[in-house]
Parts: C-alpha cells; sequence; structure tokens
C-alpha cells in the first residue's frame, strides 16, 4: 500500500483527482496539504475539508502558503477558470471539521519522519509547500519515495503554455519554489501540458460518470459545468482536460506514459517567468546553471484514451 500525500489548491480538476486517487486500489491517502493558486488558501482549505467529509475521505487536512516564495506571474485568483469558491460556484456543505495545527510543509516533514516506509506526493499546484520543507528539513529527498507534480509545458505534441506563451499556471504561481524542488533531487516526474492536453473529459463521458459514480459522478458533472465552460470559450468544445487525473494516473499506471530524463529549471522572472526548461546530459553548456542537476523524469506522450478509461473505471468502481 502506497501512502499518498495529496498536495493541493484544490479547484475542480484538483477536486476530480483527489477523488480519483480516493478511489484507486493500492493507494492511501496520508494527508491532502493546501495552498493558494485555484483560489485563495482558505477557500482551497475549506474545499478540501469539504470534499474529504463529503465522500469520507479519511486524511488529515493541513493549511499550506498563501502566497509564492518570490516573484509569480499574475495577481489575484482564478475566478473565469475555477469560480470564486474554486469549485464552480457550486454549494458547499460546510464543512464541520478544521485544518490540522501544523502547517502543510512541517506536515510533510513530520510524515516524512514517522511513516515507516517512504511517503510519495502527488503535487496538482505551485510547489510552495514541498520548497518549504526542504527548506525546514533538507535531507527530506531522502525520505520520499518520489513526487508527481502535474505542471510545466515543454513543447511536446505541439503544447505550451497556458497562462503566457511559455509558462503553465500551477509552475507560474511560484517559479522559485518549482526550481528549487527540480535541483534537490527528490526523485520527481512532472506531468505537464505536453501530455495532459492529450487527454479529454467530454460530455458523454462526464455523463456517463453521472450515471455510473453515484454520488461522486454527480458532484464531478455539477461542479465541471463552470469549467467546461470555459474550455469551450477557448477550443468551441465542451470538454476539459484532465490535468491533475493525469498525475494521478500516472502514479497508479506509468506505464501509460513515456518519459525522458533530464535535469529542469524554471525561469524565476522576466517575460518568460514559469517557463520550464529541460537540459540535454549529452550537451556540456557554456552556461553554469546546467551543472550536476539531477535528472526528473519528464512525461512526453500518454495513451491517453488508456488514462480516460482508467479514470472512468475507477470512479466507477464503488460508491
Amino acid at each position: 500500500m502506497k501512502s499518498v500525500i495529496f498536495d493541493t489548491d484544490i479547484g475542480i480538476d484538483d477536486a476530480m483527482a483527489l477523488l480519483f486517487l480516493h478511489r484507486a486500489e493500492g493507494v492511501r491517502i496520508a494527508a491532502i496539504t493546501t495552498r493558494f493558486g485555484n483560489a485563495s488558501v482558505e477557500d482551497t482549505t475549506r474545499n478540501a475539508l469539504a470534499v474529504a467529509e463529503q465522500f469520507g475521505i479519511d486524511a488529515p487536512v493541513y493549511r499550506g502558503a498563501a502566497g509564492p516564495l518570490a516573484q509569480r506571474l499574475g495577481e489575484g485568483f482564478p475566478e473565469h477558470v475555477h469560480g470564486k469558491n474554486g469549485l464552480g460556484n457550486i454549494r458547499l456543505n460546510a464543512p464541520s471539521s478544521r485544518p490540522r495545527p501544523l502547517s502543510a510543509h512541517e506536515a510533510i516533514v513530520d510524515l516524512a519522519d514517522m511513516l515507516d516506509e517512504k511517503l510519495s506526493i502527488i503535487a496538482v499546484g505551485g510547489l510552495t509547500n514541498v520548497a518549504l520543507a526542504l527548506e525546514l528539513e533538507p535531507a527530506l529527498c531522502e525520505r520520499i519515495a518520489d513526487l508527481i507534480v502535474m505542471g510545466g509545458a515543454f513543447g511536446y505534441n505541439g503544447h505550451r503554455g497556458n497562462v503566457s506563451p511559455v509558462a503553465e499556471a500551477n509552475i507560474a504561481s511560484d517559479p522559485l519554489a518549482a526550481d528549487i524542488v527540480f535541483r534537490s533531487g527528490i526523485p520527481t516526474t512532472v506531468v505537464g501540458l505536453d501530455v495532459t492536453h492529450e487527454v479529454e473529459l467530454g460530455e458523454k463521458a462526464v455523463d456517463r460518470l453521472a450515471e455510473d459514480a453515484g454520488s461522486v459522478g454527480r458532484f464531478i458533472k455539477e461542479s465541471s459545468k463552470h469549467y467546461f465552460e470555459f474550455h469551450r470559450s477557448i477550443t468551441g468544445n465542451y470538454a476539459c482536460p484532465l490535468h491533475d487525473a493525469c498525475a494521478v494516473a500516472y502514479c497508479l499506471r506509468p506505464d501509460l506514459f513515456q518519459t525522458i530524463a533530464q535535469s529542469v529549471r524554471v525561469v524565476t522572472d522576466g517575460i518568460a517567468i514559469g517557463q520550464t526548461i529541460h537540459g540535454d546530459n549529452l550537451r556540456e553548456y557554456v552556461s553554469d546553471a546546467w551543472d550536476e542537476l539531477p535528472e526528473n523524469t519528464i512525461c512526453t506522450a500518454v495513451d491517453s484514451q488508456a488514462v480516460l478509461d482508467l479514470f472512468l473505471s475507477t470512479l466507477a468502481s464503488r460508491r
């Protein structure tokens, strides 16, 4: 049984991914850690507590970072994407529980020390909490089995940035944190727009979820309406990419993805702030910015139908 911390700025697709992970076999959600991103940290923490209570996710919730380590791209929160409350403006029951007293980064360090096995982290927001945990405990990389990051874009399959021509939203929300984490030595897999834009949840599939996956399916259908409308305004199709669910899919079935191993850096200021760049380990560069960096695993292609089928069948597996 793999123990996983789900690190999230919980919005619409984050909630899909959390429920996907909750219903998956062979994993245990050890904790949910929150941060700002799709909404304020107050809203994302409330969302995490509300979703966990509503669907019986027995995992403590820890509130994390309210802002980035340094400069970020943009201001405010993407209400046009995720709604004012981060979950498509649906009505949520006020959670009866509260977040645990520890901050998210303290919880990551404590859980890594307490558990007999090494932890896995699935990070579907920016990497502020993980960077702060590394600052608190530099040896954390030795206690983490793997870190799966939904973020970044490298240009594979024709996919570039979604908040600038080169930057993806999660990484751009805290570029310095991402650069710290990618250079840390934690075994890291980057599941970026290169593959997440290849896996699409359409109207027929979400209708199937509403029929087959009980209250979970109905929740996903209702909360995703705002998200579907946003994507229709861009693409003309009533459908959305399964961004964060792809990170969970990689955790469950890495064989569904093609990958390369390269070092990764993030641009932390200027016109390309938030851009993810991977090196080439067969070359020597004039710049010393690429010297002695650990390799990260980068997803470059995906079996999109298999990932979608895994998502739908897992959510429908029990009510």
